[in-house]
């Protein structure tokens, strides 16, 4: 039967695509240097030195995933292969809404683990830090925030992300003034280092009578989470430490209980806070986390401050003062002025359906990063 030969034809299409994605993502590679790793994780001496340990076991898992991905990926093509032979032979057209639904799922899956190769940077496989800050405007602005900040936890539990909220201040009359999130994932950070940056919405406000439309923005600062890996090192003497009681959701004990940390870095003047753990052990060592992660983003931008070729090789300047993206709720689109890239399906983005735009984010940095190492050449 035709539908038969188009549904082969389909998976036999995706046979060079296949093998190229194992190219790209260092199939070879990754399994000669697991079976290295995982011969000294055996070793007596192993676990002599525990913080080495540590990081094999990491390097260990995070291959691993990679791998697997992989290989389940191929597995799932073949066992297709099986079943449209079989369903042929037996000319078994109840089979063919399964043949389909696989070949749908190998296709998505060979997009998102090429995506994942894009992402190649020293902290893309990192968790992710997104603090959110409501610009000037008021309720507008600090609704603007929430909306940012649903939008980003909806995309977390799209891809199977944990994601947990560290600390928050509440708007004076609707949604959030400021609020910090920890995307827990792989490569977390990869994919969501490039929406650093003022976000603008231009609406018809709900907040309004007369129903004029309105114009908010919002910042949002994006960092990996730093862990003992990073050389980030904070005397004692340079930090200090306040506790108090939070103020929001999670029952008699947070409302009763002076559990929520403030450290505020003394030479930086840099302030953190944690309030969602309900022990004030854990967000102190959460709030440890953050500061580090502020750290390193510090110096990073002034690295890049004065290392100009550096930034060449990124889309826009990741400065939380840059606009680079508009949503526009009358025209139903989000452009993002970086790359000129424009999706009209706003409702749905806000939902969390952003990986079109991630993507090509990402692509562009690569071409960017080809352009510059070209101009190097030359």
């Amino acid at each position: 039967m035709l539908q038969f030969e188009e549904l082969k034809l389909a998976l036999n299409n995706m046979s060079m695509p296949l093998k190229d994605l194992a190219e790209a993502i260092g199939l070879s590679k990754i399994n000669e240097e697991l079976e290295l790793l995982e011969k000294k994780s055996s070793a007596p001496e192993f676990w002599s030195d525990m913080d080495n340990s540590h990081k094999i076991l990491q390097k260990i898992s995070f291959l691993k995933n990679k791998q697997q991905k992989y290989l389940k990926l191929l597995s799932l093509y073949d066992d297709t292969k099986i079943l449209i032979d079989l369903a042929h032979e037996e000319q078994d057209e109840s089979l063919l809404e399964e043949i389909q639904t696989n070949i749908n799922l190998i296709q998505s899956e060979i997009e998102a683990q090429r995506l994942e190769t894009l992402l190649n940077g020293e902290y893309d496989s990192k968790n992710a830090i997104l603090t959110f800050h409501a610009g000037a405007g008021g309720t507008e602005a600090q609704d603007w925030v929430e909306m940012l900040y649903r939008m980003y936890c909806r995309w977390g539990e799209r891809h199977d992300f944990k994601v947990k909220t560290l600390d928050y201040l509440d708007g004076e009359e609707a949604g959030l003034k400021s609020v910090s999130i920890l995307v827990e994932g792989v490569n977390a950070y990869g994919y969501l280092k490039s929406e650093a940056g003022v976000h603008r919405l231009v609406r018809i406000s709900p907040f309004d009578a007369s129903g004029r439309r309105h114009t908010s923005f919002a910042s949002i600062e994006v960092m990996p989470e730093i862990d003992d890996d990073f050389d980030v090192e904070i005397s004692p003497d340079d930090i200090k430490m306040d506790v108090f009681r939070a103020s929001g959701a999670g029952g008699q004990h947070v409302n009763k209980t002076e559990s929520a940390i403030r450290i505020t870095h003394l030479p930086t003047g840099l302030v953190v806070q944690s309030q969602d753990e309900r022990s004030q052990g854990r967000n102190k060592e959460q709030a440890m986390k953050v500061l580090k992660s502020r750290l390193y983003e510090m110096y990073r931008a002034e690295a890049a401050a004065k290392e100009a070729s550096a930034r060449k090789s990124q889309v826009g300047s990741g400065d939380r003062s840059e606009r680079i993206r508009t949503y526009n709720y009358p025209q139903g689109r989000v452009t993002d002025h970086r790359i000129g890239f424009t999706l009209y399906s706003l409702t749905n983005f806000l939902n969390g359906d952003m990986d079109e735009m991630i993507e090509a984010l990402q692509i562009a940095a690569r071409n960017k990063a080809l352009e510059s190492n070209a101009e190097g050449i030359l």
